[in-house]
Protein backbone atom coordinates (compact mmCIF):
# COMPACT_ATOMS: atom_id res chain seq x y z
CA UNK A 1 0.00 0.00 0.00
CA UNK A 2 1.36 3.18 -1.01
CA UNK A 3 1.44 5.97 1.96
CA UNK A 4 -0.63 9.54 1.46
CA UNK A 5 1.30 12.41 1.79
CA UNK A 6 -0.67 14.05 5.14
CA UNK A 7 -4.16 15.76 3.95
CA UNK A 8 -7.28 15.78 6.88
CA UNK A 9 -10.72 15.83 5.84
CA UNK A 10 -13.11 17.99 8.49
CA UNK A 11 -16.69 16.84 7.74
CA UNK A 12 -18.00 19.14 10.61
CA UNK A 13 -18.34 22.41 11.32
CA UNK A 14 -15.67 23.93 13.81
CA UNK A 15 -14.31 27.05 14.89
CA UNK A 16 -11.92 28.69 12.11
CA UNK A 17 -8.92 28.73 14.53
CA UNK A 18 -8.99 25.29 13.37
CA UNK A 19 -7.99 25.68 9.99
CA UNK A 20 -5.84 28.69 10.45
CA UNK A 21 -3.60 26.48 12.60
CA UNK A 22 -3.06 23.94 10.04
CA UNK A 23 -2.59 26.24 7.25
CA UNK A 24 -0.08 27.98 9.75
CA UNK A 25 1.89 24.14 9.64
CA UNK A 26 1.23 24.01 5.43
CA UNK A 27 -0.86 20.52 6.87
CA UNK A 28 -3.44 20.26 3.59
CA UNK A 29 -7.01 19.63 4.23
CA UNK A 30 -10.28 19.88 2.93
CA UNK A 31 -13.50 22.22 5.03
CA UNK A 32 -16.45 20.29 3.85
CA UNK A 33 -19.06 20.81 6.69
CA UNK A 34 -22.14 19.88 4.80
CA UNK A 35 -20.72 16.53 3.61
CA UNK A 36 -22.78 13.76 4.20
CA UNK A 37 -21.77 10.09 5.44
CA UNK A 38 -21.95 8.34 1.93
CA UNK A 39 -20.19 11.20 0.44
CA UNK A 40 -17.55 10.86 2.92
CA UNK A 41 -17.28 7.10 2.06
CA UNK A 42 -16.50 7.81 -1.93
CA UNK A 43 -13.40 10.19 -0.98
CA UNK A 44 -12.29 9.06 2.30
CA UNK A 45 -9.47 6.84 0.78
CA UNK A 46 -7.53 10.09 -0.08
CA UNK A 47 -7.60 11.28 3.61
CA UNK A 48 -4.59 10.44 6.31
CA UNK A 49 -6.77 12.29 8.77
CA UNK A 50 -10.45 12.91 9.88
CA UNK A 51 -11.94 15.45 11.56
CA UNK A 52 -15.62 15.09 13.04
CA UNK A 53 -18.62 16.20 15.66
CA UNK A 54 -21.04 14.41 15.92
CA UNK A 55 -22.39 13.86 12.04
CA UNK A 56 -22.61 10.75 11.49
CA UNK A 57 -21.23 7.13 13.33
CA UNK A 58 -17.68 6.12 12.78
CA UNK A 59 -18.01 2.75 12.51
CA UNK A 60 -16.11 -0.25 11.58
CA UNK A 61 -17.14 -0.53 8.06
CA UNK A 62 -16.17 3.21 8.08
CA UNK A 63 -12.67 2.23 9.26
CA UNK A 64 -12.20 0.02 6.79
CA UNK A 65 -13.24 1.92 3.94
CA UNK A 66 -10.30 4.79 4.70
CA UNK A 67 -7.25 2.38 4.96
CA UNK A 68 -4.92 5.61 4.76
CA UNK A 69 -6.16 6.78 8.08
CA UNK A 70 -3.63 7.78 10.60
CA UNK A 71 -5.75 9.89 13.23
CA UNK A 72 -9.34 10.85 13.70
CA UNK A 73 -10.12 13.77 15.58
CA UNK A 74 -13.38 14.47 17.35
CA UNK A 75 -14.60 18.01 18.07
CA UNK A 76 -15.62 17.03 21.76
CA UNK A 77 -15.56 14.64 25.06
CA UNK A 78 -16.92 11.84 24.20
CA UNK A 79 -15.50 9.04 21.41
CA UNK A 80 -18.67 7.31 21.31
CA UNK A 81 -19.57 8.02 17.84
CA UNK A 82 -16.38 6.74 16.95
CA UNK A 83 -15.53 2.50 17.21
CA UNK A 84 -12.28 3.20 19.21
CA UNK A 85 -11.29 -0.90 19.56
CA UNK A 86 -11.69 -1.34 15.74
CA UNK A 87 -9.86 2.10 15.14
CA UNK A 88 -6.86 1.06 17.25
CA UNK A 89 -6.80 -2.25 16.08
CA UNK A 90 -5.97 -0.74 12.64
CA UNK A 91 -3.25 1.36 14.48
CA UNK A 92 -5.66 4.37 14.01
CA UNK A 93 -4.43 7.42 16.87
CA UNK A 94 -7.68 9.24 18.77
CA UNK A 95 -8.00 12.53 19.63
CA UNK A 96 -10.56 14.56 21.35
CA UNK A 97 -11.17 18.01 22.60
CA UNK A 98 -12.89 17.04 26.54
CA UNK A 99 -10.59 20.22 28.21
CA UNK A 100 -12.42 22.20 25.71
CA UNK A 101 -16.03 22.52 26.74
CA UNK A 102 -15.46 21.24 30.67
CA UNK A 103 -15.86 24.56 31.87
CA UNK A 104 -19.06 24.95 29.70
CA UNK A 105 -20.31 21.82 30.84
CA UNK A 106 -19.74 22.76 34.69
CA UNK A 107 -21.20 25.84 34.29
CA UNK A 108 -24.74 24.89 32.59
CA UNK A 109 -25.36 21.75 34.69
CA UNK A 110 -24.91 23.84 37.73
CA UNK A 111 -27.33 26.11 36.13
CA UNK A 112 -29.86 23.40 35.76
CA UNK A 113 -29.33 22.28 39.52
CA UNK A 114 -30.34 25.68 40.74
CA UNK A 115 -32.99 25.97 38.29
CA UNK A 116 -34.08 22.67 39.54
CA UNK A 117 -34.31 23.90 43.10
CA UNK A 118 -35.33 27.21 43.00
CA UNK A 119 -38.17 25.96 40.51
CA UNK A 120 -37.30 28.73 38.17
CA UNK A 121 -38.97 26.37 34.66
CA UNK A 122 -42.15 26.45 36.56
CA UNK A 123 -41.92 30.03 38.08
CA UNK A 124 -40.90 31.43 35.02
CA UNK A 125 -44.51 30.15 33.05
CA UNK A 126 -46.51 31.09 35.66
CA UNK A 127 -45.65 34.53 35.83
CA UNK A 128 -45.96 34.57 31.89
CA UNK A 129 -49.48 33.17 32.09
CA UNK A 130 -51.07 35.46 35.48
CA UNK A 131 -49.92 33.28 38.14
CA UNK A 132 -48.15 35.22 40.88
CA UNK A 133 -47.72 31.52 43.53
CA UNK A 134 -44.62 32.25 45.78
CA UNK A 135 -45.82 29.82 48.33
CA UNK A 136 -45.70 27.18 45.95
CA UNK A 137 -42.69 28.34 44.02
CA UNK A 138 -40.68 27.98 47.31
CA UNK A 139 -36.91 26.85 46.85
CA UNK A 140 -34.40 24.85 48.46
CA UNK A 141 -30.48 26.47 48.97
CA UNK A 142 -27.91 24.19 47.98
CA UNK A 143 -25.69 25.29 50.58
CA UNK A 144 -25.11 22.80 53.30
CA UNK A 145 -25.67 19.84 50.77
CA UNK A 146 -23.75 16.65 49.42
CA UNK A 147 -23.45 16.37 45.33
CA UNK A 148 -21.66 13.33 44.56
CA UNK A 149 -20.35 13.19 40.98
CA UNK A 150 -20.09 9.64 39.69
CA UNK A 151 -16.66 9.89 37.17
CA UNK A 152 -14.28 12.44 38.16
CA UNK A 153 -12.25 13.03 34.59
CA UNK A 154 -12.21 16.57 33.01
CA UNK A 155 -16.00 17.65 33.78
CA UNK A 156 -16.55 15.94 36.90
CA UNK A 157 -13.35 18.27 37.59
CA UNK A 158 -14.65 21.26 36.34
CA UNK A 159 -17.97 20.70 37.90
CA UNK A 160 -16.71 20.47 41.52
CA UNK A 161 -14.64 23.68 40.78
CA UNK A 162 -17.83 25.79 39.61
CA UNK A 163 -19.67 24.31 43.53
CA UNK A 164 -16.79 25.33 45.58
CA UNK A 165 -18.30 28.74 46.03
CA UNK A 166 -21.57 27.58 46.85
CA UNK A 167 -20.81 25.60 50.23
CA UNK A 168 -20.97 22.27 49.56
CA UNK A 169 -19.51 19.50 50.22
CA UNK A 170 -18.63 17.75 47.15
CA UNK A 171 -18.14 13.49 46.67
CA UNK A 172 -16.68 11.68 43.58
CA UNK A 173 -16.59 8.41 42.63
CA UNK A 174 -14.85 6.88 39.81
CA UNK A 175 -14.31 3.23 39.12
CA UNK A 176 -11.05 3.85 36.76
CA UNK A 177 -9.39 6.51 39.24
CA UNK A 178 -7.60 6.30 42.55
CA UNK A 179 -6.52 8.85 44.67
CA UNK A 180 -7.55 11.63 42.94
CA UNK A 181 -8.98 13.48 46.22
CA UNK A 182 -8.01 17.99 45.72
CA UNK A 183 -9.20 20.66 47.27
CA UNK A 184 -12.56 20.19 45.53
CA UNK A 185 -13.64 16.87 46.05
CA UNK A 186 -13.13 14.01 48.05
CA UNK A 187 -12.91 10.69 46.61
CA UNK A 188 -15.57 7.85 48.18
CA UNK A 189 -16.58 4.55 47.40
CA UNK A 190 -20.26 3.77 45.62
CA UNK A 191 -21.24 3.12 48.87
CA UNK A 192 -20.49 6.44 50.78
CA UNK A 193 -22.03 8.02 47.37
CA UNK A 194 -25.38 6.34 47.66
CA UNK A 195 -25.24 6.82 51.33
CA UNK A 196 -24.52 10.36 51.47
CA UNK A 197 -25.83 11.97 48.54
CA UNK A 198 -28.37 15.00 48.17
CA UNK A 199 -27.66 15.60 44.18
CA UNK A 200 -26.25 13.35 41.97
CA UNK A 201 -24.59 14.47 38.45
CA UNK A 202 -23.07 12.17 35.90
CA UNK A 203 -19.92 12.83 34.27
CA UNK A 204 -18.61 9.00 32.81
CA UNK A 205 -18.72 8.22 29.11
CA UNK A 206 -20.89 5.97 27.59
CA UNK A 207 -19.10 2.45 27.24
CA UNK A 208 -20.62 -1.08 27.24
CA UNK A 209 -20.47 -1.05 31.06
CA UNK A 210 -22.69 2.39 31.42
CA UNK A 211 -24.91 1.77 28.88
CA UNK A 212 -28.63 1.78 31.19
CA UNK A 213 -26.29 1.84 34.25
CA UNK A 214 -28.75 3.90 35.86
CA UNK A 215 -31.98 2.04 36.19
CA UNK A 216 -35.02 0.89 38.84
CA UNK A 217 -32.08 -0.94 40.54
CA UNK A 218 -29.75 1.79 40.76
CA UNK A 219 -32.01 3.95 41.93
CA UNK A 220 -32.94 2.19 44.16
CA UNK A 221 -29.36 2.32 46.07
CA UNK A 222 -29.80 5.47 47.63
CA UNK A 223 -30.55 6.52 51.37
CA UNK A 224 -32.30 9.90 50.79
CA UNK A 225 -34.50 12.07 47.99
CA UNK A 226 -31.88 13.40 45.57
CA UNK A 227 -31.55 15.55 43.01
CA UNK A 228 -30.22 13.99 40.05
CA UNK A 229 -28.55 15.14 36.84
CA UNK A 230 -27.08 14.07 33.06
CA UNK A 231 -25.31 16.56 31.02
CA UNK A 232 -22.97 12.93 30.25
CA UNK A 233 -24.79 10.79 27.43
CA UNK A 234 -28.40 9.70 27.28
CA UNK A 235 -27.88 5.99 27.03
CA UNK A 236 -26.32 5.77 30.43
CA UNK A 237 -30.15 6.53 31.97
CA UNK A 238 -33.19 4.32 31.70
CA UNK A 239 -35.44 7.31 31.38
CA UNK A 240 -38.60 5.17 32.56
CA UNK A 241 -36.77 4.08 35.87
CA UNK A 242 -35.96 8.58 36.61
CA UNK A 243 -39.90 9.26 35.94
CA UNK A 244 -40.20 6.27 38.32
CA UNK A 245 -38.51 7.86 40.97
CA UNK A 246 -39.71 11.26 40.26
CA UNK A 247 -43.33 10.15 40.86
CA UNK A 248 -42.14 7.68 43.93
CA UNK A 249 -40.54 10.89 45.69
CA UNK A 250 -37.28 9.55 45.30
CA UNK A 251 -36.18 11.88 42.89
CA UNK A 252 -37.22 15.36 43.86
CA UNK A 253 -36.03 17.39 40.79
CA UNK A 254 -34.18 15.59 37.23
CA UNK A 255 -31.97 17.41 34.77
CA UNK A 256 -31.29 16.50 31.02
CA UNK A 257 -29.05 18.31 28.52
CA UNK A 258 -28.67 14.66 26.69
CA UNK A 259 -31.53 12.09 26.11
CA UNK A 260 -31.15 8.26 24.53
CA UNK A 261 -32.64 9.55 21.59
CA UNK A 262 -32.22 13.05 20.72
CA UNK A 263 -33.47 15.59 17.88
CA UNK A 264 -36.87 15.42 16.41
CA UNK A 265 -39.05 13.50 15.03
CA UNK A 266 -37.49 10.21 16.37
CA UNK A 267 -37.39 11.54 20.16
CA UNK A 268 -41.09 11.91 19.83
CA UNK A 269 -42.14 8.67 18.85
CA UNK A 270 -40.46 7.25 22.47
CA UNK A 271 -42.90 6.55 24.62
CA UNK A 272 -41.44 8.36 27.86
CA UNK A 273 -40.83 11.72 25.54
CA UNK A 274 -44.41 13.03 26.43
CA UNK A 275 -44.22 12.26 30.47
CA UNK A 276 -40.71 12.99 30.61
CA UNK A 277 -41.87 16.87 28.95
CA UNK A 278 -44.93 17.27 31.00
CA UNK A 279 -43.09 16.86 34.22
CA UNK A 280 -42.99 19.77 36.25
CA UNK A 281 -39.90 18.70 38.60
CA UNK A 282 -37.69 17.96 35.08
CA UNK A 283 -35.83 20.55 33.05
CA UNK A 284 -34.42 19.57 29.56
CA UNK A 285 -31.95 21.17 27.25
CA UNK A 286 -31.03 20.25 23.44
CA UNK A 287 -27.24 18.67 24.07
CA UNK A 288 -26.00 22.54 24.52
CA UNK A 289 -23.71 22.04 27.98
CA UNK A 290 -20.51 21.72 26.42
CA UNK A 291 -21.62 23.75 23.10
CA UNK A 292 -20.80 27.58 24.49
CA UNK A 293 -19.56 30.86 22.19
CA UNK A 294 -16.05 30.33 23.99
CA UNK A 295 -16.25 26.02 24.16
CA UNK A 296 -16.62 26.39 20.04
CA UNK A 297 -13.64 28.20 20.26
CA UNK A 298 -11.78 25.82 22.69
CA UNK A 299 -12.62 23.32 21.29
CA UNK A 300 -11.29 24.00 17.62
CA UNK A 301 -7.93 25.49 19.36
CA UNK A 302 -7.46 22.36 21.54
CA UNK A 303 -8.04 19.36 18.74
CA UNK A 304 -5.58 21.80 16.50
CA UNK A 305 -2.56 21.58 18.30
CA UNK A 306 -3.16 17.92 19.27
CA UNK A 307 -3.44 17.30 15.77
CA UNK A 308 -0.24 19.23 15.22
CA UNK A 309 1.78 17.54 18.10
CA UNK A 310 0.60 14.15 16.16
CA UNK A 311 2.08 15.13 13.26
CA UNK A 312 4.82 16.58 14.47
Amino acid sequence: MTTLPTKVLIVDDIHPIFMEKLQGKHIAFDYRPTINKEETLQIIPQYTGLVIRSKFKVDAAFIDAAPQLTFIARGGAGMDNIDERHALQKGITLLNAPEGNRDAVGEHMVGMLLGLMNNLNRGNMEVKSGLWRREENRGVELGGRTVALIGYGNNGQAMARKLSGFGVTVIAYDKYKTGFSDAYATEVSMEEVVKRADVLSLHIPLTHETRNLVDDEYMRLFRKPIFFLNGARGEIVNIPSILKALDEGRILGAAFDVLPVEKFPDLTQQPWFIPLTQHEKVALSPHVAGWSVESYFKIADVLVNKVIAFLD
